[in-house]
């Protein structure tokens, strides 16, 4: 449904910090920095931070050592550590955007040094307050701080009996977002929607990726941190965003339409070529693999899962960034979906005040029935195994990635079956929760998968129900699990590169001689740049470790990102032989081709063989570069999942080298003959 609100006043609200608004963002020769150099601060402010600085970060290790008995107040340390990080970053990366920065940062230290003293007394009162809270917690990608901002609504009880909505809001792009300037104003305000009675979560996101990669999975970290301290209705959450917020809502929607009750997407970006042509003026030539790599972020590819998440769109009338929902509208009908599309009149980039209002009406009203847990009918479609469920479907194996794959499956309740038909799919499983179980428990379920009838188990005594099919070359048939224990393609492990820096990696640096001193050198300045853009970018530490001191442990428990070859690195040297790409002291060997080991290096991610339940990653951070940081809607894997790199070309701020050969392994993880 489009709606044009007839109204001619406005409402024009504050920046959402957009930049990369022209042809000026287009000179990859002519990058500028991202985020941008700080501005000067008098010596005078600068000491006095750096001494704050100082004295709580003496405070934080006292706490770390004093609260070891105490895991319940250990737990809450993340909430001053954010507040330390916020300052000290500031300051050691000359990241002062505005001169009242000085002041914020001075309050930081104030509030986070209150909140070490009571942990010190075995209290925190922030735990239980109302209106605007800060909180952080520990990220299991690479063990950084992250914060995230909070509205309490006035009355909110923990213990209350009905557990509270809560709304994830996602911020527009801020190219100073720093840490400090993202506390201090979810100190001040509480944003753009306080729906009564409902939590309001604010992402950082990992400061301005449009929350994608590891900008993504800080929604999850942060909804499962809040969840230990607050009563959240798992059935009534909501995401919402604006501008880059709201290409941030879009693929949230996209990939995940059975986590939320409802989506409000203001503006932004849905897919990357057609924006970045209408919004960017940018003549965009990707290559081939780029191409399939769109598949991934490109919501317009995801359509048909809107068909069971409920979506409300917002656009100003005169904005370029229509654009987003306007594509998206186009492809929900072409699946039969009609979108709701709330169109603000005579308004450029922002809310007008009656469109929120018409917004609140109907997504208030979606959350308040709530998420249908078991909806009869789901429609879902994937191109990656990284995005795989929608509500009691979840796809577990491809005939080939990067293609789509599709799922529709039904509750025949006259029959008491099952009717699913799938497309490029080889592994499924149908997954009932408790109580939800729609026909007799004392009854063998039968399942017609495309076509074919299959008698699976009763459901269990609580009513909850699963079964695993695989095909094989008799077609589907019952499965005992859903992973069968071979070397495949599965979520979480399917590749490309830059999808290992989505959970825990360590960075393994090499300590030995290379095999050729060019490779080497290229080597030392890639791993360097990988560590200073993932704390520029994603705003950590990267975990980084010798290649002699990488332990059992580690190799459990991290996705492994090993830099050098077979003879500068230990751990590369154990695992050479088992990786599809060959490298010896003469040649980088891709299938039938032959690259001179003195000017080329390889990069790729596989299954590690030391722990197929993680990834190696050789020679790679996350792929984009200084280019695609001036808009977000370039933020997107550029490398498949192996390239052989020419590092006789020039390193530029959109790729490493040249790239002499590229290509996508197998559903096995093989080589694929035809793409080396």
């Amino acid at each position: 449904m489009k709606t044009t609100l007839l109204l001619s006043s406005l409402l024009l609200l504050g920046s959402f910090g957009l930049r990369a608004d022209g042809p000026g963002d287009n000179l990859a020769d002519k990058v500028r920095r991202v985020p941008p150099p700080g501005v000067k601060i008098a010596e005078s402010d600068r000491a006095e931070l750096e001494q704050g600085v100082a004295a709580l970060g003496k405070e934080i290790e006292g706490l770390r050592n004093s609260l070891k008995g105490k895991p319940a107040l250990l737990d809450l340390l993340p909430d001053v550590q954010v507040y330390h990080k916020g300052v000290e970053w500031a300051l050691k990366y000359d990241e002062f955007f505005k001169t009242n920065e000085v002041a914020a940062g001075r309050n930081l230290l104030k509030v986070g040094g209150e909140r070490a003293l009571a942990l010190r007394e075995g209290k925190a009162p922030w735990t239980t307050q109302t209106g605007l809270v800060v909180r952080g917690y520990l990220s299991k990608i690479d063990g950084s701080v992250q914060p995230y901002g909070l509205v309490i609504p006035a009355g909110y009880a923990t213990g209350a009996a009905r557990p509270a909505r809560l709304d994830f809001w996602i911020h527009g792009r801020g190219e100073t977002l720093s840490e400090l300037s993202f506390i201090d104003g979810r100190s001040k305000s509480p944003g753009e929607f306080t729906p009564p009675g409902a939590l309001v979560l604010h992402l950082y996101g990992r400061y301005c990726c449009a929350n994608k990669f590891a900008g993504e999975i800080d929604l999850f970290e942060a909804l499962e941190h809040a969840k230990r301290n607050y009563s959240i209705d798992d059935n009534r959450i909501v995401v919402r965003g604006f501008s880059m917020g709201g290409a941030g809502c879009w693929q949230f929607a996209a990939h995940y339409p059975g986590f939320f009750c409802a989506a409000a997407p203001g503006a932004g970006f849905s897919e990357t070529p057609d924006f970045l042509k209408v919004f960017q003026n940018e003549e965009v030539k990707p290559t081939w693999f780029e191409k399939k790599l769109y598949h991934m972020y490109d919501c317009t590819d995801y359509a048909v899962n809107f068909f069971n998440l409920p979506t409300v769109a917002y656009s100003g009338e005169t904005d370029k960034q229509k654009q987003a929902a306007d594509i998206m509208e186009k492809a929900l009908a072409a699946e039969g979906l009609k979108l709701t599309h709330i169109i603000g009149p005579k308004t450029g980039h922002s809310y007008h005040k009656d469109a929120k209002v018409e917004i609140n009406r109907r997504i208030d009203a979606i959350a308040d029935k709530g998420r249908d847990p078991l909806p009869e009918h789901v429609r879902f479609t994937t191109w990656t195994l990284r995005y795989n469920t929608s509500h009691w479907v979840t796809v577990d194996g491809m005939a080939e990635h990067w293609e789509r794959a599709r799922v529709d499956a039904d509750i025949d309740n006259e029959n008491d079956s099952f009717k699913v038909a799938t497309k490029n799919v080889t592994a499924l499983t149908l997954a009932i929760p408790p109580g939800r179980y729609p026909f007799p428990p004392n009854k063998k379920a039968q399942v017609i998968l495309d076509g074919k009838k299959l008698d699976a188990p009763p459901a269990e005594t609580d009513r909850s129900w699963t079964v695993h099919f695989r095909k094989g070359a008799a077609g589907w048939e019952v499965a005992a699990s859903a992973d069968d224990g071979s070397l495949r393609k599965r979520h979480g492990l399917q590749g490309p590169i830059d999808d290992a820096f989505m959970d825990s990696f360590v960075m393994v640096r090499p300590t030995g001689q290379p095999l050729n001193e060019k490779a080497g050198k290229w080597v030392a300045a890639e791993q360097a740049h990988a560590i200073d853009h993932w704390r520029r970018q994603y705003r950590g530490e990267a975990r980084v470790l010798d290649d002699t001191k990488v332990t059992d442990a580690d190799i459990a428990a991290h996705n492994l990102v090993l830099w050098g070859d077979p003879a500068s690195n230990q751990v590369l040297k154990r695992i050479a032989d088992k990786l599809p790409i060959k490298w010896d002291a003469e040649s980088v060997k891709a299938g039938a081709k032959s690259f001179s080991a003195g000017t080329h290096v390889a990069v790729l991610v596989y299954p590690n063989p030391l722990n197929p339940k993680k990834y190696v990653v050789l020679n790679s951070g996350f792929t984009f570069r200084e280019y695609d940081y001036l808009n977000n809607a370039r933020q997107i894997a550029k490398l498949p999942d192996w390239t052989v790199v020419d590092i006789s070309q020039p390193v530029t701020a959109r790729l490493p080298g040249g790239i002499a050969a590229a290509g996508f392994f197998g559903e096995q993880w093989e080589l694929k003959a035809g793409q080396e």
